[in-house]
């Protein structure tokens, strides 16, 4: 390996990184990718990215985004999402040059941390993860797709454990939804301290950097606002944050990644988390996206029982991780 060049990861990189994707994948990820390192080059602080050449040509390369407060970590972490090798030099330990070089790079930013996925129908990446010290993250990945939600909707004007209620899926017949009740409409720049002041209610903690750079992701890099608040007499009351993505951890078809939500204690109960989740996969659904991913921590059985009565079931999906010392 001592003729093999570790360096950063450069724009004039694309053509060489999308054509290998290509001979990977079997589908083209060049779209992706132009988004992916425009992210990288406008806010290099949310990326680490490296390569290694041999003979002056890209053999692999890593995406890791750094994560700081998604699915409620309370710590920065690293989230290898892209990693690939020239087809023609995998087996040559290309890979694990590359790996240790991003392990080198987030020491040197002070993040211990380094979390990947991999599908359970992909053993030879789980064998390079497994070779490589990654463990199993003690995080359960859920997903769910984007068909509409099913809930119990009171009658209007009812109160009390004798009100009738009853199931309703996307208006198939007459009712009305969370959605309908509640107001869902995309978050804006100008929201940032609404959803500041939630989360510091429901968290005890002023994530307010966290935030900014949430809403500045969503309205730059996606392209697509799938984020939403929901209303109270025009005050921002709860929130969901979701970003789509086309070809993270190398899934082709398109994922939405739900990693934020918070509703205002005041309002707890009232189906304005419902609300917000309806109106989500109704706008996903609209967007032509197939599936909602979402992590949740074994703790966290409140979270888990909301989201699984939203219609999410665990993932073939296994969160991996490792800690970088």
């Amino acid at each position: 390996m001592a003729d093999l060049q570790l360096r950063s990861l450069h724009r004039d990189d694309l053509d060489r990184v999308s054509g290998i994707e290509s001979r990977i994948t079997g589908h083209s990820r060049k779209g992706f990718l132009e988004k992916r390192f425009a992210a990288a080059a406008e806010t290099p602080d949310g990326f680490i990215a490296c390569a290694a050449a041999r003979d002056g040509k890209l053999a692999g390369y890593a995406f890791a985004r750094i994560q700081e407060g998604e699915f409620g970590a309370p710590d920065a972490v690293a989230v290898l999402d892209v990693i690939g090798i020239d087809p023609d030099v995998q087996g040559t330990g290309i890979g694990k040059a590359v790996l240790a070089e991003l392990e080198r790079r987030m020491k040197a930013r002070g993040i211990g941390t380094l979390r990947t996925q991999v599908d359970w129908g992909t053993p030879a990446m789980i064998r390079f993860f497994s070779s490589t010290a990654f463990l199993l993250a003690p995080v359960q990945v859920l997903e769910r797709d984007t068909s509409p939600l099913r809930e119990e909707i009171r009658e209007a004007g009812s109160a009390g454990a004798d009100a009738r209620s009853r199931m309703r899926a996307g208006g198939d017949y007459h009712g009305t939804l969370s959605r309908d009740r509640v107001p869902a409409r995309s978050l804006r720049e100008d929201d940032l301290a609404a959803v500041v002041r939630i989360d510091r209610k429901l968290t005890g903690r002023d994530r307010s950097a966290y935030y900014a750079a949430k809403l500045r992701e969503m309205l730059t890099e996606s392209g697509i606002r799938v984020s939403l608040g929901a209303e109270e007499d025009g005050f921002v009351v709860g929130f969901v944050m979701a970003r789509v993505d086309f070809g993270e951890f190398g899934k082709v078809d398109t994922a939405a990644i739900l990693d934020t939500i918070g509703v205002h204690p005041g309002f707890a109960g009232s189906g304005i988390g419902h609300a917000l989740l309806s109106q989500l996969f109704l706008n996903l659904a609209t967007l032509q996206v197939d599936t909602v991913l979402t992590q949740v921590s074994p703790e966290n059985i409140g979270l888990q029982r909301f989201l699984y009565s939203c219609g999410f079931h665990p993932s073939q999906r296994l969160m991996l991780s490792k800690t970088v010392s």
